[in-house]
């Protein structure tokens, strides 16, 4: 676990220098609607882009307003600064209007190699899947075309496995936290999930099947109450480690860093970009997906159900619209069945955020009890 958690806490870490020594292609992706099975079945190592805590945005701020998400901008930051310099080019996805925000001001201040930009709807019917589907179709010809090759039907479908193994990892590591005898902390859980997305799916299978062996046996006492958190764009492992240790052990997730990323299988027919089209808009959950809060919602009241959940915490991050009123729904929706609630606001990154967040886990912990 210690390596796992050196690896995730590095932006460029020693597997992603190892891929790179060997010649290997590395594109850069944020948002949960980006399938990765394309960026994979090229050859290319998908990475998704995180900020891992970074407080600093001293360049970012010069190009993307403070009224912007700080998630953003420290992802920005980092984009500015020169750390993600080992990326061979940006997949934009229009998550929300910040994001966006930050891809663009990325794009124009330090152009990439390649740069494309995949336009998602924000509805969930027949016609905004063909769209999409179509949309998926032009991201593959454009790594077609300046990679220099082709993307079969049959390559795809391999990559669709592969990824499908890494979510069985994922679920089954969820499913260790999720019982009676949990095996790993949120911390670690979240450290799993970052590290999924940051290294070759090989290596991440091997890191997976050995941590999962050495913690099939342990189980986790002493905390109070069983929380589950939800919520925006949320890899700050210092964050979640603040929580626990206040008592409050993080059994389960609603992030999009996190479960709502991987809990949905790909499911394959006859044209894969059909299937990878279905997966990534319309069973990621996003808040972003204006008409399908219903399933939201019910995706949180089933693991509430399923975790044991004692309480839960909702996050969003300053300025993050989206979240910000879906939480708000959220709560009521929890409340109304006798389900504690905390719901915060927070700074992406700042460690006085954290210090905050942390007494107020607290005094949530003392309204529910202690429960174990």
């Amino acid at each position: 676990m210690d390596e796992i958690i050196k690896l995730s806490e590095t932006v460029e870490n020693d597997r992603v220098k190892a891929w790179k020594d060997r010649g290997g292609k590395v594109l850069g992706y944020a948002c949960v609607t980006t399938p990765p099975e394309i960026i994979d079945a090229a050859g290319i190592l998908p990475y998704r882009i995180r900020a891992l805590g970074n407080p600093n945005t001293e360049i970012a701020d010069a190009h993307l307003a403070r009224f912007n998400c700080s998630f953003c901008r420290s992802c920005l930051q980092l984009g500015l600064d020169g750390t993600y310099s080992f990326l061979d080019g940006l997949v934009e996805t229009n998550g929300c209007d910040h994001l966006r925000g930050m891809f663009e001001n990325w794009e124009y201040v330090n152009p990439s190699e390649f740069f494309h930009y995949v336009k998602a709807p924000h509805l969930v019917n027949d016609d905004a899947l063909r769209y999409y589907a179509e949309e998926l179709a032009f991201f593959k010809e454009a790594i077609e075309k300046h990679f220099g090759m082709e993307i079969t039907d049959e390559a795809l479908v391999r990559s669709i496995d592969r990824q499908e193994i890494v979510r069985d990892k994922l679920r089954e590591i969820y499913r260790m936290r999720e019982g009676s005898s949990p095996s790993f902390t949120g911390a670690e859980a979240l450290s799993m999930f970052l590290l999924a997305s940051a290294v070759p799916v090989d290596d991440f299978v091997e890191l997976a099947d050995a941590v999962i062996a050495e913690r099939r046996d342990t189980s986790i006492t002493g905390y109070r109450a069983r929380l589950m958190l939800c919520g925006a764009a949320t890899d700050e492992l210092e964050l979640i480690g603040a929580m626990e240790g206040v008592g409050g052990l993080v059994v389960t997730d609603g992030l999009c860093y996190g479960a709502r990323a991987f809990w949905s299988p790909v499911v394959l027919d006859k044209d894969p970009m059909e299937a990878l089209a279905r997966t990534y808009l319309g069973d990621m959950l996003c808040p972003r997906m204006y008409d399908d809060y219903p399933r939201r919602r019910d995706f949180v009241l089933e693991a509430v159900e399923r975790a044991d959940v004692d309480g839960v915490i909702v996050m969003h991050n300053k300025f993050c619209d989206v979240h910000g009123v879906d939480n708000v729904q959220l709560r009521l929706d929890l409340e109304k069945r006798d389900v504690p609630v905390l719901q915060l606001e927070k700074e992406y990154g700042s460690k006085a955020d954290i210090g905050r967040m942390r007494t107020r886990v607290q005094a949530f912990l003392e309204r529910i009890g202690d429960k174990r």
